[in-house]
This record gives structure tokens, sequence and C-alpha cells, in this order.
């Protein structure tokens, strides 16, 4: 009998987990809305923050709005509440993700065998907003802050538009580690005053310059309540060229969201731990975290009057706080309410379990860089 071999199929950049950007296409957004951003925050979708200084009120929120054709199916939607139209020289909006040192070693910067990047990206600006922006990405893994930079247009009223970038390679400067630190930021420049815009972009990698890192900039998104900034289909691949968007599955890109925050419980009346009181004024709770998170997170917790509840021996007590405990790491967490936090009533020894007693109450584990 003759033997056919069938060689395997072959696709042009195959490699899976390519885009060095997490919830690129902003799928994950466990937060939720979030309101009235006007300084540093993180919301709305998973994994992005906002540096706001002078430059409006904003609420950041998972959208439906996306470019025709290209597979996507949410976007990050700013929308301005409060505006501000005088641009001072300090005033300043970035949107940005920071990247951990240990997922860039395949960047090689550095080195004398430092790798080309290229990032590509889709983005709509409404209300007629036209004008120029700045896309800058900052080495803070590196004793002289290394940036480079890159200039872009938009035309008023154009709806979405893909832009990509070349970014050169760096054999400057000191090699990244290897660890969970913040190496790269990747910041698009929304707004952007004279400290900023002032001087002369860097194309290629150099010393951080501030007055360089924008310069250029005319577009100013906090002119008015009635402008709307939309994001999407972000991908930052070691690469010449850019390749389509990785689509991850959802269950994919959630676990990669929980290395850096995971919401339990966000609804008056879900649960989010068991325990068991210590003493007859304090209890004591323990759960195992996963996925693992990035470092030993901190609480995230919306606390108030009465916001929580704990359950035991067939009666109820309503307390107002959670506190971290000091034994927590990044695979386990304990955390406690005590006296200090209005609980009173309880037995030592006896378990309990918990539940969110208000709708502004949530709970959440944050290890964000």
């Amino acid at each position: 009998m003759s033997q056919t071999k069938v060689e395997a199929p072959f696709v042009e950049n195959n490699v899976p987990f390519r885009n060095l950007i997490i919830n690129g296409d902003m799928q994950i957004a466990q937060r939720g809305t979030t309101a009235s951003i006007t300084s540093d925050a993180y919301g709305g979708p998973d994994r992005y923050s906002y540096n706001v200084v002078d430059a409006g009120t904003w609420t950041v929120s998972q959208d439906t709005d996306v470019p025709s054709g290209q597979g996507f199916h949410k976007s990050l939607k700013l929308d301005c509440t409060s505006a501000d139209a005088s641009v001072a020289a300090g005033s300043v909006f970035r949107f940005q993700q920071q990247i951990e040192t240990q997922f860039l070693a395949r960047v090689m910067h550095g080195t004398s065998d430092a790798k080309q990047m290229v990032l590509s990206f889709w983005i709509k600006w409404d209300n007629s907003i036209g004008g120029n922006f700045a896309v800058d990405i900052l080495n803070l893994n590196n004793s002289n802050n290394r940036t480079v930079s890159k200039l872009f247009s938009y035309t008023a009223d154009s709806g979405w538009q893909k832009y990509v970038w070349n970014i050169p390679a760096d054999t400057g400067g000191n090699a990244l580690t290897n660890d969970n630190t913040s190496a790269y930021y990747l910041q698009i420049f929304l707004a952007a005053g004279s400290n900023v815009t002032s001087g002369t972009m860097n194309t290629t990698w150099d010393t951080r310059v501030n007055a360089n890192r924008a310069a250029g900039q005319t577009i100013q998104s906090a002119s008015s309540t009635s402008n709307n900034v939309y994001i999407t289909g972000i991908q930052m691949e070691v690469s010449e060229t850019a390749t389509d968007f990785e689509h991850l599955p959802h269950d994919v890109q959630l676990h990669r969201c929980k290395r850096y925050y995971q919401l339990i419980s966000n609804t008056d009346g879900d649960a989010f731990g068991n325990g068991a009181h210590y003493g007859a004024n304090s209890i004591y709770m323990s759960e195992g975290i996963h996925p693992e998170m990035r470092t030993t997170p901190t609480l995230d917790v919306s606390g108030g009057t009465n916001y929580f509840r704990r359950y035991s021996a067939g009666n109820y007590d309503d307390f107002d706080g959670i506190n971290l405990d000091g034994s927590s790491g990044p695979q386990f967490i304990e955390f406690f309410a005590s006296s200090g936090d209005g609980h009173t009533g309880g037995t030592q020894g006896h378990a309990c379990f918990l539940r969110l007693n208000n709708s502004s109450a949530s709970f959440a584990y944050t290890a964000e860089l």
C-alpha cells in the first residue's frame, strides 16, 4: 500500500499569545462602568488605567460600538462628563497599559539582539474632533527611563480608523529584568499640554524628556462634554509587520486578566467568603486565589455602614468593613473584621459565612502594576 506524506499547514506568524497587550479587544470588564475619573485610576475594561491631570472628568465603560468586519464585539468608551477646554501646561490625559518585564523576554530590549515590534489599534473620536495625537512607550525598567513616540493624524468624523506603528528595536539602555515588575507603559495621549508637547518627538528610543513625548499633539479630547473616544483591537507584537488581531477565547482572556484583578462579589446578597469567630467580636476568613495573582493582592472593597453581613448559628450581624491580614500571598488570602469594623455579637469558635448587604458594596482583589 502506498503512503503519501501530508505536510502540516503553514500559517505565517502563527505564534500563540503573540499579543503583548492583555485584553486588547476589551472583552473582559470585571469592574464594569467606572464614573468620575479625574486622576490616576483603573476602570472599565480590565488592564487599562488612565493618567488624568487637569483634563476634565470621564466615565469609562465597555461598549458595543466596534469597527465592522474585524471580529470585535466590545470597545472601551471614554465619555467626557465635565469639560476642560482650557489646556494648561500640565494638562494631560493618557490611556495606558503596563506590561510586566517577564512577558517581554522575546523583545530582548537593551541588548544587541533587540527586536523590532509593531503596534496596531483602532480608535474613533466623535463630535467632529480631528487633529494629531501621540502614542508612546515608556520603559520604566531602565535607569534612565527611555521612550519612543509616534504622531498620528485623525480626520474629524471619519469613524473607526486603524493605525499601525513599526516600533524600532532598542539596543541601548539596560537589558530588561525578568520579574513581575513594570517594564513598558503603552500610552495613547488623548489630551496634552505644553509640558509634554513643546519639544521634539523621539521617534527612536532615547532618554525620557517629557517635553518630547507628545510633541505635535493637537487633539484635546476634554474640550466638550459631547466628546467620546472609543478604542479597541490593540495589539503589540514582536514582528516587522502587523498581523491580524489575535482573538483569544473569552475564558483564556479572563484568566489572564485575573492575574491582576479578581472581582469576587458586587451584587447585594452575594456571598464572598467563609470563616470563623476568632473571638466574640472578630471573625477571620481565608480563601485560595485562582489563578495565582501577580503579587500579594490588596483588597478593593467598597465599604460603608452595614455593607456586609455575617451569618452564624441561625443569626446574623451587619458590619462595615473588611481588612487584609499580613499572612496573605499571591495564592492565598486572609482577611478579617473586628469590633472596629462594627462587628459584634459572635461566639468564639463558631463558623460563619459572609454576604454583601448593600447595592453599593463590592469585594475584589487587586495586584495591578
